[in-house]
């Protein structure tokens, strides 16, 4: 039995009585209040870093809220994942949603910084279309369930996901849409609304991953034969899209 799980035995075994007694009384357990307060701030760091078990524990809470996003997942699953007892999993995380708005804020985290490299950088229209594309669907191809998580739990809980889980330095496209504009003045691409540009292309490139299931079954794809064709349409994607904007 490691450190802290004999800590927290014991905070169990000296508080736990107390606290039926007289109604869950915070103030009568300074020691494991402090301990979760702790928790909580340091939960507000997306980069999750201390002990192996906190680590284990977002690793599982990851892969079970992927799977069955926040009201499907159980924190009885999430503990077996992590190889825990339940009761060690509330000393670190008092509640779902608080691990749910942790893992949530790091795996999004960690997608939008490629995209908003490539959308605001200083390349010409052609190659940030061909770099986003391909950063795209490589950063979907990394983390499938993406798509369907934002999805899902946007549709569930629209404000939480906007205050609490999405980022406030998303991408900016204006810089996409100006340069959009300025091909289009100078008679280097045909007229095209760059809002209706971005979504197809967005679009071209979720879709196969979102209808995975479905895309497998209407082509008689095994899973190996998937991955070289999702694969193909980095180069496929970039191919329809430039044709479509000849003048």
């Amino acid at each position: 039995m490691g450190a802290l799980t004999k800590k927290f035995n014991h905070s169990v075994k000296k508080y736990c009585p107390i606290l039926v007694c007289f109604g869950n009384c915070p103030h009568l357990c300074p020691k494991l209040t402090k301990r979760l307060n702790l928790m909580d701030n340091l939960h507000n760091n997306p980069n999750v870093t201390g002990d192996s078990t906190e680590q284990k524990i977002f690793e599982a809470a990851r892969e079970v809220f992927i799977q069955k996003g926040m009201d499907g997942a159980k924190m009885q699953e999430i503990a077996d994942k992590a190889g825990i007892n339940k009761a060690l999993l509330h000393y670190y995380y008092r509640s779902k949603e608080k691990l749910y708005e942790m893992v949530a804020r790091a795996v999004i985290g960690k997608a939008l910084p490629a995209i908003r490299q490539v959308i605001e950088s200083d390349l010409p229209l052609e190659d940030k279309i061909r770099g986003f594309i391909a950063t795209y669907i490589d950063v979907i191809s990394h983390n499938t369930f993406i798509p369907l998580f934002i999805i899902s739990e946007i549709n569930k809980h629209p404000d939480r996901f906007i205050d609490q889980v999405l980022p406030k330095d998303l991408p900016k496209p204006e810089v996409f849409f100006r340069q959009v504009e300025a091909e289009i003045a100078a008679g280097r691409i045909r007229p095209i609304k760059p809002q209706h540009l971005i979504v197809n292309i967005i679009s071209m490139c979720v879709f196969p991953f979102v209808g995975k299931p479905m895309m497998r079954i209407l082509l008689g794809m095994s899973q190996g034969e998937m991955r070289v064709f999702l694969e193909d349409r980095k180069q496929e994607v970039t191919s329809f899209v430039l044709a479509s904007l000849r003048p």
